[in-house]
């Protein structure tokens, strides 16, 4: 037997021809001025309120020493968010950057200076790209505890492309300067 399709149903894509894919999209989130909680809070409502783009998981918190920043930095808070999204990566990047200019985001000519937002794009699906405005998957995740250990909380089978099981990147790092902070969380909603 043919199945008919049904007249009455509008399937979204044919109305304009295109066919994106669903990826998972890896999110690493940090902060270490102002109200550290609220500004990772904040910037979980707000990927979750994207249109297109779905949470389907947010890690515990973490603070953390700061990396490569200057001597007077504070330690941050850092988490990582997953979703899925039929977003382009650079659409991601463009809502990324509109997220940490929300939270007052001030960039600076000092590397790695103390900020308000961080949102950084670790991995989108499959997808590679080496342009200036984005690297992915991000060119310092296999070197990053506050981003690899998060991303085990919350996937433990997980694979950074081009590097392996994020487990045994974890591992060979270490987690020093790490302290996960089960009195402090994360929602979603």
């Amino acid at each position: 037997m043919t199945e008919t399709p049904n007249p009455y149903i509008v399937d979204a894509d044919t109305l304009t021809g295109e066919m994106r894919p669903i990826r998972q999209v890896v999110v690493a989130l940090g902060s270490n001025l102002g109200d550290r909680l609220e500004n990772l809070q904040g910037a979980v409502r707000a990927l979750a309120d994207t249109p297109d783009v779905w949470v389907t998981g947010v890690s515990p918190v973490y603070e953390t020493d700061p990396v490569d920043s200057p001597d007077d930095a504070g330690t941050f808070l850092n988490a990582v968010v997953l979703a899925d999204t039929t977003l382009s990566a650079a659409r991601l990047l463009d809502r990324a950057l509109a997220i940490e200019d929300a939270y007052d985001r001030q960039r600076s000519e000092v590397k790695n200076a103390p900020r308000t937002l961080d949102v950084d794009l670790i991995v989108v699906g499959d997808r590679r790209s080496d342009d200036e405005a984005l690297r992915l998957p991000h060119p310092r995740a296999a070197q990053r505890a506050f981003v690899l250990r998060p991303w085990f909380d919350v996937d433990p089978g997980a694979t950074l492309l081009g590097h392996g099981l994020v487990a045994d990147l974890l591992a060979a790092l270490g987690e020093d300067g790490l302290t996960r902070r089960d009195d402090l969380s994360l929602e979603t909603e």
